[in-house]
């Protein structure tokens, strides 16, 4: 298996991952354990645009951050994740290798593109880690991630 074909692999399983857990922001919540946090609806909308922009910077050879106006709920979240979601996997196979193995423009410097993929993959895990330890406090509960939790034994 090529490194693109494993990292395609992950982007999906994750994927699927940090859907279920978007899934479970409580509609209204405006927890944040500090002051200076984000809220769980602004870190999910984070992740639905960073996902966006690392397609669009392999595929472009240039990242651009220009994220949309958050949704007001978290179901037009939920909903723009999951269309998205959708449609990545299909375009991290259709990204031509020499785009893949290339170099893209990361906020003037150019950056090779597969570790900024894989970099991007990481630092979405790390922000959905961040929601599922809000879910608790906001009265919901923690899916299964990487095997059971407390509130899904099995």
């Amino acid at each position: 298996m090529d490194e693109k074909t494993l990292f395609t692999q992950f982007w999906t399983d994750e994927s699927k991952t940090t859907s279920k857990v978007l899934g479970r922001i409580p509609e209204g919540s405006d927890y944040r354990p500090d002051p200076k946090s984000r809220t769980a609806q602004e870190i999910a909308w984070q992740i639905v645009c960073e996902e966006k922009m690392i397609i669009e910077a392999l595929e472009t050879g240039k990242a651009e951050w220009a994220p949309p106006p958050m949704p007001a709920t978290m179901k037009e979240v939920v909903a723009g994740y999951e269309k998205q979601a959708a449609t990545l996997p299909d375009r991290w196979k259709a990204l031509p290798a020499e785009k893949w193995n290339g170099t893209l423009e990361f906020f003037g410097q150019q950056r090779p593109a597969s570790p900024m993929a894989w970099s991007f993959l990481f630092d979405i895990v790390h922000h959905r880690g961040q929601i599922t330890t809000y879910l608790r406090p906001m009265g919901s509960t923690v899916p299964q991630i990487y095997g059971p939790s407390a509130d899904e034994p099995m």
